[in-house]
């Protein structure tokens, strides 16, 4: 059995979801994850808040040599839950096997578009 590449404990420490204002392309939040083993693996999410509690009732789930891109804002990807505009949090990502993780943020919120993507940290 493959064990993949990547790590099975992921922290992403810098989330914020934008409003997706008023360009042609629209702001929004993604975590893109890339699932290089020969199985399934599920990812449950947790998401951490400067003034409320964590809430962790979100699982993910990627194919065997597949990649997957969630949205924050699709309330679908987030189990039904609602990620709240303009809010500072951060995300820590359990996976059953080894992943790798890219999140991006579009940030139209100013004239000038701000577009970037990081690596979480991995253990």
């Amino acid at each position: 059995m493959n064990e993949g590449l990547g790590k099975k404990m992921w922290i992403i420490p810098d989330c914020e979801l934008p409003e997706e204002g008023e360009g042609v392309m629209k702001g929004h939040e993604s975590v893109i994850v890339v699932n290089d083993n020969d199985f399934d693996v599920t990812i449950d999410v947790t998401l951490y808040f400067v003034d409320q509690d964590c809430y962790d009732k979100i699982q993910w789930n990627v194919g065997a040599k597949r990649v997957r891109c969630f949205r924050m804002n699709n309330k679908a990807d987030m189990c039904g839950f609602e990620v709240p505009y303009e809010t500072q949090y951060a995300m820590k990502l359990a996976s059953s096997g080894n992943i790798v993780v890219q999140y991006g943020r579009l940030d139209n919120r100013q004239v000038n578009l701000a577009y970037y993507t990081t690596l979480g940290y991995a253990q």
